[in-house]
């Protein structure tokens, strides 16, 4: 079946340049992205979103949070 598909300018140059590279067509290039896009399950965007926000919160958190114990006077000043 025929179609038309408004494609980005510079997305259509590089999908032309990729199906050159591989020695193939860009219908066939399509095809592919399509049948793979169809066969696998695309992650939720917000799910993905939450989860890499999750990984930056617990990279930043600092490991020393252990509440330190009172120091003597001794302790801080040198005499």
């Amino acid at each position: 079946m025929k179609t038309t598909i408004d494609l980005p300018e510079d997305l259509l140059h590089r999908a032309k340049i990729v199906a050159a590279q591989r020695k193939t067509t860009l219908k066939e290039l399509v095809l592919q992205g399509l049948e793979y896009a169809t066969r696998h399950e695309m992650p939720d965007p917000e799910v993905a979103r939450k989860e890499r926000a999750a990984k930056l919160i617990a990279a930043l958190q600092a490991r020393n949070t252990e509440p330190m114990k009172p120091l003597k006077r001794e302790e801080i000043y040198d005499r």
